[in-house]
């Protein structure tokens, strides 16, 4: 009996233990499964971290390429306006020149037909005592100033003119050009007095239209617009075919 139950324990025993053994195997693959899950969940983890960072960057230097987009076409657009502005400048600045030019030719042509038949006599009593031959050359001198771009010179040989030779017959063109002198340094006042003695004394000279465009000019560059847009009125009711008139018209319908 007691070989039996010996034998009895012996079996059991040996059936227990690999069950145990068994057992304890299962644990340790649970263990290191759920030990992988989480180093697994981890490196997930990390990846999508990652990737969204990756993610905000990308996004960040797309708004910033959007930016930098935006610039390049507001300074592209400012280039293009300035451009502009410059050519339109250039434009003006060769009418200008090619204006004065034709002018000055006219004028030259008129002093040489005087200084040729002696325009000098038509001095009075009460001129100053000056070869009257000095006249026209006087004369000359100022507007070869206007030619040079010598605008403060030529305003103050013009005045000088003026003074000098008051009987003179180019004094209607000495008035217009120290006016228009006197405005390219941008004494308005005193190109306004010009213009306006001009068109008061000389109503009828060939200069008068011009003289009263350039009125208006100065009285626009002086502030006061509303006899700007006065003298331009009166301008084409008197001169309405003239360069001057047809430049006046065009202004007021702008203004319009």
């Amino acid at each position: 009996m007691k070989l039996h139950a010996l034998f009895l324990v012996l079996t059991l025993a040996g059936a227990v233990l690999p069950a145990h053994a068994g057992l304890f195997d299962d644990d340790e693959a649970r263990r290191r499964l759920e030990q992988f899950k989480q180093q697994t969940e981890n490196r997930l983890q990390k990846i999508e971290s990652s990737q969204d960072t990756t993610m905000q960057n990308q996004r960040e230097l797309n708004s910033q390429l959007d930016r930098v987009k935006q610039d390049l076409a507001e300074v592209r657009g400012q280039v293009e306006v300035v451009g502009n502005e410059t050519e339109q400048n250039q434009q003006r600045q060769n009418a200008f020149y090619n204006d004065l030019d034709a002018r000055l030719r006219k004028l030259e042509a008129i002093v040489a037909q005087l200084a040729a038949g002696n325009g000098g006599a038509q001095a009075g009593a009460d001129q100053p005592k000056l070869d009257p031959s000095q006249e026209p050359k006087d004369y000359e001198a100022a507007i070869n100033m206007v030619r040079g771009g010598k605008y403060g010179d030529a305003a103050t040989a013009f005045k000088q003119f003026i003074k000098n030779w008051p009987k003179s017959a180019f004094l209607p063109g000495a008035h217009f050009w120290a006016a228009e002198s006197l405005m390219r340094v941008r004494d308005y006042d005193g190109a306004r007095d010009f213009y306006a003695k001009l068109v008061a004394n000389w109503p009828e000279d060939q200069l008068t239209p011009d003289a009263m465009l350039g009125l208006s000019n100065a009285q626009q560059e002086g502030g006061d617009a509303k006899a700007a847009r006065a003298t331009l009125e009166k301008l084409v009711a008197r001169f309405p075919n003239s360069d001057a008139g047809k430049s006046a018209k065009q202004r007021i319908a702008k203004k319009k």
